[in-house]
Parts: C-alpha cells; sequence; structure tokens
C-alpha cells in the first residue's frame, strides 16, 4: 500500500448494534467513490467462503449487469489478495441466475432486483447462502426498478428461508455513494428525514448506515488531471465528497424577501397540516411555506392519511413531482422551517 493512502475498513460499523441493541441485518454504507468499500465487503464474503465454507449473493438491479459478472467481481480481488485464486460462472434457473465458482466449487450467486418472481420460485437454491452483497444501491441517474422496494424485501425473504427455519439472519452490506437524500431506501427506513452533515452512524430498527469520506480518496480525486480539467463541477463534489444536501437546517430561511411577486404553485396537506409552494421566478427560488392560500385549485395530498375532499393523491402529479425533483436537487428551493421541509422531501421522494 502507498504511503498515506487510506482504505475503507468495516470493522467498526460490522460490530455495533441497531437501535433496539440487535445485531442488524441491513448494514448501508455510503463513502465518496474509490473509498474500497466494494473491496472491504467483496473481500469480507469471499474469505468467509475460504475460511468457512459460507456462500454469498451479489445483488443487482437488471439481468445485464450479471453478464460477465464472476470478472467483474473478481478481478481486483484476484489481484490484491487472492492470487491463487479464480472465479467463474454458469448461468442456472431459466437464466435468471448466476451460479459462481471459486477454483471449481460453488461459493455463491449473483442475481438481479427485477427477477424478483423467479428467485421466488427457486429459493431453496438458496438454502446455503449466509449474506448478500448489494453494491450501487443509489442510483447515479435515479434509475430504480419498479416497486423497487418490494423486489428487494422478496428477494431477501425468499434467501432467508431454509436450513429447517422460516427466516434465517442472512445480512445485506449495501454499497452506495452519497448520490441523493431522497433516495428508496433512505425512504422507506426513514433515513432522509433524519440525516445531518454530522451523521456518521444512523441506526434503526434492523438497520444501521455508516457515512464517511475517505480523505486519501478525496484528495486523489481533486488532485487528478482529468478532473481539474471540470473544476469544481457538480459530479466532482459528489465524487469526491460524502455530502448529499443533508443538513437539516440547509436552504432553511425563515423569511425570504425578494422585490418580485411570487406565483402561487400548489397546496400540500401532509401530517395533518396545509403547506405552500411559490416560485420566484426571476430569481429561481422556489419556497415552501405555512402561509396557504385555501382558494388555490391545485391541492396535493403527500401520504394516504392526509387525503380528503377536494385533495388530489400524490401519484396523480407524477409530472409536478419530478419538477420539483429537479428543483430540489438542482439545490433551488428554500424552506420556511424543519416542518416545510419535511413535508417537501417527503413530496420528492423516490419511491
Amino acid at each position: 500500500m502507498s504511503e498515506g493512502i487510506t482504505y475503507y475498513d468495516g470493522t467498526k460499523v460490522l460490530s455495533l448494534k441497531d437501535i433496539d441493541g440487535k445485531r442488524p441485518e441491513i448494514y448501508m454504507i455510503v463513502t465518496n467513490r474509490t473509498g474500497g468499500k466494494t473491496t472491504f465487503y467483496g473481500r469480507l464474503v469471499v474469505n468467509r467462503f475460504i475460511k468457512k465454507h459460507e456462500k454469498f449473493i451479489l445483488l443487482y438491479r437488471y439481468k445485464y449487469e450479471l453478464e460477465d459478472i464472476s470478472v467483474k467481481f473478481f478481478n481486483d480481488l484476484h489481484s490484491l489478495f487472492f492470487p491463487t485464486y479464480y472465479m467463474t460462472e454458469k448461468w442456472v434457473c431459466q437464466n435468471s441466475i448466476v451460479e459462481l465458482f471459486l477454483n471449481k466449487k460453488s461459493c455463491g450467486y449473483a442475481i438481479c432486483l427485477n427477477s424478483a418472481d423467479q428467485i421466488k420460485k427457486y429459493s431453496h437454491v438458496f438454502s446455503d447462502v449466509t449474506s448478500m452483497v448489494f453494491d450501487e444501491f443509489q442510483s447515479e441517474t435515479g434509475n430504480y426498478c419498479t416497486n423497487e422496494i418490494t423486489k428487494f424485501q422478496s428477494i431477501h425473504t425468499s434467501i432467508a428461508r431454509g436450513q429447517g427455519k422460516q427466516s434465517r439472519y442472512v445480512p445485506v452490506y449495501m454499497l452506495s455513494n452519497p448520490v441523493s437524500l431522497i433516495n428508496p431506501y433512505y425512504v422507506a427506513f426513514g433515513i432522509h428525514t433524519r440525516l445531518d452533515n454530522k451523521t456518521r452512524y444512523l441506526k434503526g430498527e434492523g438497520f444501521i448506515l455508516e457515512r464517511d469520506t475517505i480523505e486519501s480518496a478525496k484528495n486523489a480525486q481533486k488532485e487528478s488531471a482529468f478532473n481539474r480539467a471540470f473544476g469544481d463541477s457538480a459530479y466532482n463534489r459528489y465524487s469526491s465528497e460524502s455530502k448529499e444536501l443533508l443538513d437539516n437546517y440547509a436552504f432553511i430561511i425563515p423569511n425570504i424577501n425578494y422585490d418580485e411577486r411570487p406565483h402561487y404553485v400548489a397546496t400540500l396537506r401532509y401530517d395533518g397540516k396545509n403547506y405552500s409552494i411559490k416560485e420566484y421566478k426571476q430569481n429561481g427560488i422556489v419556497y415552501v411555506d405555512d402561509k396557504v392560500d385555501t382558494t388555490f385549485s391545485r391541492r396535493i395530498s403527500v401520504t394516504t392519511d392526509d387525503h380528503q375532499i377536494n385533495y388530489i393523491m400524490l401519484r396523480m402529479n407524477d409530472a409536478f413531482i419530478s419538477t420539483m425533483r429537479s428543483y430540489f436537487e438542482q439545490g433551488c428551493v428554500r424552506f420556511k422551517n424543519l416542518l416545510c421541509k419535511q413535508c417537501f422531501l417527503e413530496l420528492v421522494a423516490i419511491r
């Protein structure tokens, strides 16, 4: 290892308990790019197979990602840690599952979320699997499977059967760069309303999230001649840092003061209260407020519990939601207070 270079080490997070003091089954690891998290967990599951004969699963979204998976997964691990081992693969079960072999011994499988129905039919195949690795659980392009969270739950349920048990402990190591605060997994676990920039470890029921910045990887990204050519681009900031739009008080302005008269966009109903979205077109800013025009016709229920007469359900406004999400991701949204921000985050959350 070169002097001054450090890589991700998951020893601590793997020793921690969840919010109830129990062993987590979901470990979410979010760091900047090239920090070494994928290598760490890849090496972890391979070592467990070599030493304990424990099989693993590599989880992806789409079937095309499974092509030549043994090469993509094991090449670096082979050269760095396992020079006397080689990995091969073969398609099984109607071409929906790839079986992996380490030195000709079956060591695990690669599957995809979009094949959740097929995986369910072949759940007996995975009875000896003891862990899962889900790399890039946050999509850089925002391209998620339809009903992804349901498919994720279904696949884990299928895998965690067997050995005379209705549900076995099968931890999932979910790895990602910091892409979006409103990704479907943060939303499903309620993380999107709890994080701030000071959070290193966040615990929930059955899960734990680790956020870290690997400084040597950050510096290497900044010193890259290729990256320097793009200056302070949004992608450079994303790839070198470990920050989304997280800080609870980021973009909160209690009293916005622009010369122009705002354009009223919509009324939102969330957690039993009404909020407004207003647009300051000349300034390119959307403002979320708690001062509402009760006569305005566009009224949106953010959750099912908030649905009532004269309010339209959230799912009926896909184009509007996409527009608001775009404003948010470009940093063009301001909030009167934390409640206004939480309402808006629920509105634009990716589900």
